[in-house]
């Protein structure tokens, strides 16, 4: 293992070796890879028929019936946004969605896994909703019918499907009411305006304040995942943007995936800050001061472009004392929410990306900032990486930070993100996060 003070050294000959101070990635950047023949090919553009309601993919707003039922929907009413729970099928088209929450019809931990694995029953009142979606006719229908389009996926024939009663194809839909796998879907499809088959609605597009309504609305989903299923031990959060990142569709949505282990990452971050606990402030924000790597930060929250990672990453922590999203201030998810907006409005629309969410987990001692990562898929991993664990990336964490900064300034004097301070405008204390002064696990 290297020792601390060679986490990050520059070679003579302009390598940057750069290792991770908890996951203890190893890292290169070197020049000459920069500059490597690349040839991941670029799908054509073009022109769209511009549609109202949007009925591009599955997610659309004209499509509100070809995703599994609605647990919850923001919209923008008179009053500012509001929460509507529970619709039924008859409702869907009444109002336009600002963000909906539903479940995935391809779950990765599985509704069978929560009971076969760990006994999990549903609660009286996640009952009762089922059974009102099913006594209306439009919302029997609509759970058979997505019962029906993921059996399809799975391979069943037309005639296995018709042998099926429809009481097999409702119990079957159960995982749409109690299932732990969930998604947070934008609205729009693309940008307002688009004329063009590219011009997609990121995260960068919204407004700040319409990105904290996507960040609290996303907690919210968080929460109540963790308090309905008792074996759930950690939420997964992320957001694949765009297909060479792992989206199914180029349509902007959040996944949360309840858990019964925390996984990997989280357990050696927590091992690492049971053994240090000024671990993130000593060897991760008070390096990233000194090298310059800060790239932007208010009040609430820092982002830095972070060394020791696979691919060019950025990495927005929050100041907060409270380890756990959930018991964040409004004030502290909003600060940190407008960061992670700016950094996705600075990469833009067309780099697919991956973002990360890492929190404390409910059952944990050791308190870990949260944090999110959003990591740009540019660069293919190849055989070097697989043999040897060093990664090859050819962005160094100066670079990124030096192509981002003036977009960000940029960004901020046209008013599409939120004020805060960028580059050599942030402040100096070398330990700004408060993780780790009670109160917060």
């Amino acid at each position: 293992m290297r020792p601390d003070e060679n986490l990050y050294q520059t070679l003579p000959d302009g390598t940057l070796k750069h290792v991770h101070p908890v996951s203890r990635t190893e890292v290169w950047t070197v020049p000459s890879r920069a500059h490597r023949p690349f040839h991941r090919p670029t799908p054509p553009v073009h022109d769209i028929v511009p549609q109202s309601p949007e009925n591009y993919c599955d997610f659309c707003a004209g499509s509100y019936l070809r995703t599994p039922p609605e647990k919850s929907r923001l919209i923008r009413g008179r009053d500012g946004v509001q929460r509507l729970d529970q619709l039924g099928p008859d409702l869907y088209d009444q109002s336009q969605a600002l963000f909906r929450r539903v479940a995935n019809l391809f779950e990765i931990v599985t509704l069978d896994y929560w009971v076969k694995n760990h006994g999990f029953q549903p609660s009286a009142e996640q009952k009762r909703r089922r059974q009102a979606y099913w006594d209306n006719p439009k919302g029997r229908a609509h759970v058979i019918q997505m019962v029906e389009t993921k059996l399809t996926f799975a391979g069943y024939s037309p005639d296995e499907l018709k042998g099926m009663s429809d009481a097999q194809k409702l119990g079957l839909g159960d995982a749409f009411f109690f299932g732990s796998h969930d998604l947070i879907i934008a609205g729009p499809h693309y940008v307002p305006g688009a004329r063009k088959d590219n011009q997609y609605f990121s995260s960068g597009e919204m407004t700040p304040g319409d990105h904290r309504e996507f960040f609290r609305f996303t907690l919210d989903a968080l929460r109540d995942l963790q308090d309905q299923n008792p074996g759930v031990r950690y939420v997964s959060v992320f957001q694949n943007w765009l297909q060479p990142a792992g989206a199914s569709l180029n349509h902007l949505h959040k996944q949360l995936v309840g858990m019964d282990e925390w996984g990997v990452s989280i357990h050696q971050a927590v091992k690492a800050v049971q053994a240090n606990p000024r671990l993130f402030n000593e060897q991760i924000l008070g390096p990233a001061r000194k090298r310059g790597l800060v790239l932007a930060e208010n009040s609430q929250a820092v982002a830095l472009c972070e060394w020791g990672h696979r691919y060019p990453t950025l990495a927005i922590y929050s100041k907060s004392e409270k380890a756990r999203p959930e018991d964040h201030s409004p004030d502290e998810l909003g600060g940190l929410s407008d960061l992670v907006q700016a950094c996705h409005a600075a990469t833009g629309n067309q780099i697919p990306c991956n973002e990360e969410w890492f929190f404390t987990p409910r059952d944990s001692k050791a308190p870990l900032p949260w944090h999110v990562l959003i990591k740009w898929r540019t660069l293919n991993q190849a055989g070097f990486e697989g043999g040897t664990k060093i990664y090859i990336n050819p962005l160094s964490p100066q670079a990124l930070r030096d192509k981002l900064s003036p977009v960000l300034l940029d960004l901020r004097e046209k008013g599409r993100i939120a004020d805060m301070r960028i580059a050599e405008e942030c402040g100096k204390d070398s330990s700004p996060l408060r993780y780790d002064q009670g109160g917060g696990a």
